[in-house]
């Protein structure tokens, strides 16, 4: 049986290369990253080149998704780099500053002096540093430092409990979205949204640019976790970025979260990431720790649809290893995954048509113990319905069109085949569709699976059809006149 979690990997200096990139995706990568907090639109754009090379390269459906970097709220730069803050010494954060020393330092967001008040909590460097405000004084905020430590050239600000009023899209995103248009990316990750309203922002943008990118919400802010029903209504997907959300709520808060947050997805229908430190010791080390491999098979267990490499993939050393070492965990994670499928019908109402035959699909695969389940679809919205239940079988979805077979890479449990309907003769797709799963090694002359169709053939949203077939049915000879 296929892997069911994707595998998102991140593109950065240890993972450029045609050759690695290569054997990253024969390793099992799903869906690469590119992270436009770093590097410019040319290094991006070089990247494109050669991952699509790579991708017809290795015969696999892999997709593309572009992070947006965001409001990244930063310390200014220090005239020698760095300092070191004691606990209990007086420190400030000035916005006039232009070079810091061990008593100041500047600030890109000089907003911040409005976002805070005496008594309020800055974290900075991942929380590696605690300062309490004690005054603001203009455009200055004095500091207590509570916990101190090295402090170096551009490091980030959080404030405990959230409260920034940043804007999610920046200027630089907005160009950022353009270019992302321009080569098509398959999804597109909004950082720090507050609220639904900075997705349809991002979703506006995006279809002025003339791109119908899936949007990605990146959950890591404390307003986030208050409005997740609202970004999910606007979002196709979530990203549980536990780095900058950990700052922010506290680390101890982040397992629940992500466990409601993967719950919550799946139940409105939406795809959920699973990110940071997930392999973080691979960075320098060819194996995980055993932390390490509990941390995914745990999200796995949750039921995210992927989860997600960083640094490991960006700047690490075992790039290829990294990939290797996640694809076994799932693997074997999703071995005791319980299957509850029965449960997940009790009490619930389906209204559509077609999400009523995708239901009905998942529930005789399981019960007949089939060998796939084979959905004919334009738009990929009956795969997605399948895959936010765990029925034990394989969803392999055959679609016509490249745009919905490269989005459904991040789909849990999903295989997306490229399938030219070649007319509009129900005989005729069903063919072609026993001819793809066995090309594909899904099935062989004589399985049993399910397969649900829309008819008329090639009709988006239209999936009515479900039927049990035994491979072959369909690709014998037309037989005319009488028997």
């Amino acid at each position: 049986m296929p892997r069911a979690t994707k595998i998102v990997a991140t593109l950065g200096p240890a993972s450029s290369e045609h050759e690695t990139l290569l054997r990253m995706m024969r390793a099992g990568v799903d869906l690469v990253r590119l992270n436009f907090s770093h590097g410019t639109h040319e290094d991006h754009l070089r990247r494109v080149e050669v991952v699509r090379e790579c991708i017809r390269e290795v015969g696999r459906t892999i997709g593309i998704m572009v992070d947006l970097q965001g409001p990244k709220i930063r310390v200014g730069k220090f005239a020698e780099g760095k300092i070191e803050l004691r606990n209990g010494a007086a420190f400030i954060l000035d916005a006039g500053c232009a070079l810091g020393d061990a008593t100041r330092v500047g600030l890109d967001y000089p907003e911040l002096v409005d976002d805070v008040e005496p008594g309020a909590v800055l974290l900075l460097d991942d929380g590696r540093i605690v300062l309490d405000v004690e005054t603001i004084r203009g455009r200055a905020i004095h500091c207590r430092v509570r916990v101190g430590g090295a402090l170096s050239n551009n490091k980030g600000i959080n404030r405990q409990g959230g409260g920034l009023s940043a804007p999610a899209l920046t200027n630089k995103d907005k160009e950022d979205i353009k270019l992302a248009a321009t080569f098509n990316a398959d999804y597109l990750a909004v950082s720090f949204p507050k609220s639904g309203d900075d997705i349809r922002q991002a979703r506006q943008l995006l279809a002025e640019a003339g791109s119908d990118a899936l949007i990605i919400a990146k959950i890591e802010r404390t307003e986030a976790i208050a409005a997740l029903e609202d970004i999910l209504r606007a979002s196709d997907a979530i990203m549980v970025a536990r780095g900058d959300l950990a700052v922010e709520v506290g680390d101890a808060a982040v397992p629940a979260l992500q466990k409601r947050m993967i719950r919550v997805a799946r139940e409105h229908n939406k795809l959920a990431i699973t990110a940071t430190q997930m392999m973080e010791s691979m960075i320098s080390s060819p194996v995980p720790t055993r932390a390490e491999v509990s941390d995914v098979a745990n999200a796995v267990l949750d039921g995210t649809d992927a989860v997600m490499l960083s640094a490991e993939t960006a700047v690490g050393k075992y790039p290829v290893e990294t990939i290797e070492a996640m694809a076994r965990i799932c693997v074997e994670a999703e071995k005791s995954d319980e299957i509850t499928l029965d449960s997940h019908f009790l009490h619930r109402v389906f209204t559509r048509i077609d999400q009523s035959i995708a239901m009905a699909a998942l529930f005789t695969a399981y019960h007949l113990k089939v060998k796939a389940i084979a959905a004919l679809t334009q738009s990929g919205s009956t795969a997605l319905w399948m895959s936010r239940i765990n029925c034990g079988v394989p969803i392999y979805a055959l679609t016509p069109e490249a745009r919905s077979r490269d989005r459904m890479s991040l789909y849990r449990a999903v295989s997306p085949l490229l399938m030219p309907y070649a007319g509009h003769e129900r005989d005729e797709a069903l063919r072609a569709a026993e001819e793809a799963l066995i090309r594909a090694g899904a099935a062989q002359p004589g399985d049993t699976i399910v397969l649900t169709i829309g008819e008329p053939i090639g009709t988006q949203g239209g999936t009515n059809t479900m039927k049990i077939v035994r491979v072959g049915e369909y690709s014998q000879p037309a037989r005319h006149g009488n028997p």
